[in-house]
Formats: structure tokens, sequence, C-alpha cells
């Protein structure tokens, strides 16, 4: 454990100024974890009386009659758990009559009998939708405004993976509540709370309190190699260092390496453990395909693209923007995204690994990539065009039919974004690396401009030799044209230019 105070700072700040706020960030990094630590902290101390409320089971239903019944279900229960002496409004059965102010009253009566301020954090609120949605703000703008004359609580955390500003709110829901942006009690959202990734230090930290509670040592390498792959997301960090301690490497005299980190990080992945699987549940969801679509695809998005897509796929933990732009939000899922929406195409393929090694051990990339094309022409075009992911179909099958070869000895890098125009792929195959640029051509694309990215990406790798795969997706060429190989030599690098 890191010390909550440390990454908790801003919120406990925000808190004591009485603020009404946002508390997000992605899927698992420790937002339920620090609201409940929060709640514990405030209750032992004598300055504030706090609860947590798991608004969850209220969400997707927009009656508020019906979503309210069960969120004063859940503040029974949260009253019960954190503010016992407190007990819940003795007019509990009449909240309802009117659900357009049933929190309201609810939370008042909690307020006037409580002795300190008190302190609510409610979790999972940006689950809820619709008028219940609506409702549920407006009680709470209500609350906010008065409470100088009826009591009402002193702080409110909404505790989700999205700021207000971002919620599931229709356009004419937003005209509802257009005061969000003036007198609402969120007027704090632009510097909304949120819980950073670690840092590689605080990674560092981490690791070592394992070291010094059993004399297991990471080495420099790994403690760096799961920054690496992780960026800090949390669940990742722990995920990794607790396969590798707990599973993989249970002998405590033995140092733990970046070959260890890798291993895990491959078992995670294959096992889809809940965090991944639940991430990979998301890839089926249309405003998340329509992101991550172009992002593997190397394409921009054009058309009506709403900041609201891009806040939720970011609010899901899968993306980052960093340097003005959007990317995968580390390396690791930036390999399970096309590992799980290619796993079945993968499973078909009918290759062996050993097929493609020559005597010396190395991987024969000629071969590899000359069976690419017949696959590609027989089956893979075909398979492709069933993907829900269109936009990447191409880029899919390729990459499923390289991991199917290269699990047997090696494994396959992947960088992708959005406007890039293009996939990089690098295959590490016992210390050699292969570059593997990836292009869609279409009428407006020239091969003369292909050569120019690949190039520059092997002169960023310090490599003289590597691969342009040209997806020919102009409709009037014919296979004969498509399909062949033909070396040139560009700013004294080799390009083998495959046609498919």
């Amino acid at each position: 454990m890191l010390p909550p105070e440390r990454r908790l700072g801003r919120v406990m700040e925000l808190i004591e100024d009485g603020k009404y706020f946002t508390l997000h960030a992605g899927r698992q990094t420790g937002k339920t974890t620090s609201a409940q630590w929060l709640v514990e902290h405030y209750n032992s101390g004598d300055h504030f009386r706090a609860m947590w409320v798991d608004v969850e089971t209220a969400k997707d239903n927009p009656d508020p009659a019906m979503a309210f019944r069960t969120f004063l279900n859940k503040l029974d229960d949260a009253v019960a758990m954190y503010l016992s002496d407190l007990g819940v409004p003795i007019e509990r059965a009449r909240l309802l009559d009117d659900p357009g102010t049933a929190v309201l009253r609810y939370l008042r009566d909690l307020a006037a009998r409580s002795p300190r301020p008190l302190v609510v954090f409610m979790d999972e609120a940006d689950c809820l939708v619709g008028t219940t949605m609506i409702s549920f703000l407006t009680q709470l703008r209500d609350g906010y405004l008065a409470r100088n004359k009826t009591p009402f609580p002193h702080s409110v955390a909404l505790v989700g993976m999205r700021a207000i500003r971002d919620y599931p709110l229709t356009l004419e829901d937003r005209q509802v509540v257009s005061w969000l942006g003036s007198a609402s009690p969120f007027n704090v959202t632009a510097e909304a709370a949120t819980l950073l990734a670690f840092t590689a230090d605080e990674v560092v930290e981490l690791l070592t309190q394992h070291t010094e509670k059993t004399g297991q040592r990471f080495e420099a390498d790994a403690a760096a190699r799961i920054f690496e792959l992780s960026l800090g997301q949390p669940w990742l960090v722990n995920a990794l260092a607790d396969q590798i301690v707990d599973r993989d490497l249970r002998d405590r005299s033995a140092p733990i390496t970046a070959a260890h980190v890798d291993s895990a990080k491959e078992t995670i992945i294959l096992e889809r453990r809940t965090h991944i699987d639940s991430l990979v549940h998301k890839l089926r969801e249309p405003r998340v395909r329509h992101i991550i679509d172009a992002m593997l695809a190397g394409e921009r998005i054009t058309g009506d693209s709403l900041d609201d897509d891009f806040a939720y796929v970011r609010g899901l933990g899968l993306i980052r923007q960093r340097e003005g732009q959007f990317e995968i939000a580390n390396p690791i899922y930036r390999e399970v995204i096309p590992r799980a929406l290619t796993f079945i195409q993968q499973m078909q393929i009918y290759e062996k690994p050993a097929a493609y090694v020559l005597p010396d051990g190395s991987l024969d990339v000629p071969k590899l990539l000359a069976n690419w094309q017949r696959f590609w022409r027989e089956d893979g075009h075909l398979a492709a065009a069933g993907f829900s992911y269109q936009e990447s179909g191409p880029h899919l099958m390729l990459m499923a039919f390289l991991q199917r070869i290269v699990n047997g000895g090696g494994r396959v890098e992947r960088e992708y974004g959005l406007g890039r125009g293009a996939l990089d792929l690098i295959i590490e195959w016992r210390g050699a690396r292969h570059v593997i640029e990836v292009k869609l051509r279409r009428d407006t694309q020239t091969e003369e401009r292909a050569l120019e990215q690949v190039t520059g990406y092997l002169d960023s790798l310090g490599l003289l030799e590597g691969w342009l795969v040209m997806f020919d997706l102009r409709k009037a060429t014919p296979w004969a044209e498509r399909l062949f190989t033909r070396v040139v030599d560009v700013a004294g690098k080799r390009v083998t230019i495959v046609g498919c």
C-alpha cells in the first residue's frame, strides 16, 4: 500500500473546503478503496462524519420512482454500516411519496441529526441515466444551494469513471441541466479530483515493501519493466507482481527479473483476468469500437465524433491523452486489444510455427510474409470483412497471422494511434528485431509516402532493413496486380514491399 494521503491530498482539501466534486479515474485504479479509506479516516476522527454508498444497483433505470427506491435502500445500508448511531430517517417510508425530492429529504434528515459535518461518497454515480440522473443532480443542487439555511451534507463526492461534464446525458437532458455550468454544486468540476497512475518511483516503493517483508528482491530491470508495461496502472502493477510472487516464483531466495515480468504479462493476457476481461467486453460497445477501430488503422475519425465518446473511452482507462494526442493507455492494453479481437481467427489459422524457423534458429521472414500473401488471397480478406472492426480488418488479420506464428518463440510489439496513417509492428525473435509497417492504399495515398514513413520508423529504431505491407483497397485493382514483392533502397534503407 502507498500512503493514501499521498494520492488523496487534493480530495481531502476539497472536503475540508466543503466542496461538491467528482472523484473520477479509470477502472480498478483504487477509487472505491480510497473512498472507503477516507470514510474510516473521518469517522475515527472528531472533525467529520462520513459514509460511502454504492449507487450502482440503481443504474440504467430511467424511472426515478424505481431507481430511488433502490437508492434509498442502499442509503439505509450505508447508514447501518457507517452511521449506526444516527439511524435511518424516522419517516423513511414516506420519502418516496415524491421521488423528485426523496434523496434531498433523506440527506437533509441525516445531516440535521449528525453531530458533525457530514461527508458523503456516492460510488458509481455516473451509472444513473435519463430522468433519474437529472433528478439526482437536481436534488443535490437544491440541497447545496439551501444548505446555509437547511442542513445538508458538508461535502459530496461523486465517485466514478467520468467527471460530471462527461455523464451520459442526451442533448435534451443537458439542456435541462444547463445550470451545471453556473449554479451547479459541482462548479469545481474543472478541477475535479482524479487518481493518477503510480509513478516509476512509486512502483519501486511498492515492490520494495515485498522485499522487506519476504527478502525476495525485484531486480531493477524487473521494476522498470513492470512500469514500462503498465505505465503505473494500479491493477496491472499489482497483478504482474502478484502473478510472479504468488504463482510463478514462490522461492523467496530467487531474485525477480524482467524475464519473469514478461512471462507474467503473457499469463495475465491469456487467462483474461477479470480486469482484462471487462475491458475486452467493452470493445464490443459501438462508441468504443468507433474510436479503437480508427486507432488500429491509424486513421482519423471523421464525421460526427462527440467529445463524449472520447471522454467515455478515457474514463474506461483504455486511452490516454499525451502530448496533445490520444493513444492506448499502456503497452499491455495495446497488446490485449488486437489479440482479443483476433483470438477466434488466430485459432482457425492452420500454420505451424516450426515451419518458419531456419536451421540457425532465426525467423524466416520472407517465407512468413510470402505465405501471408497466399493466406490473404485465399481466406484472409474474407475473414477480415467479417470483423465488426471494419476499418482495421486487414490490420487485425495480419496481426492474427503473425501472432499465430510468433507464439512459437517471440512476440509482436504494436504501435498504433489516431491520425498516424499506419500500424507499426516489431517482431522480436530470439534477440533479432524485424520491422513491419502496415498501410492501407487508397486512391489518395501513394507508395512513396508509405516508404517515407517506414524509413523514418527504421531510423528511429536504428535499423537498416524493414518490411512494408501495403493493402490495396482500390476496388478496380485485380489480384494479379495487388500481390507482389519488391525490394527497394530508400535513404540508405532496404525495404521489402509486400503487396496485398
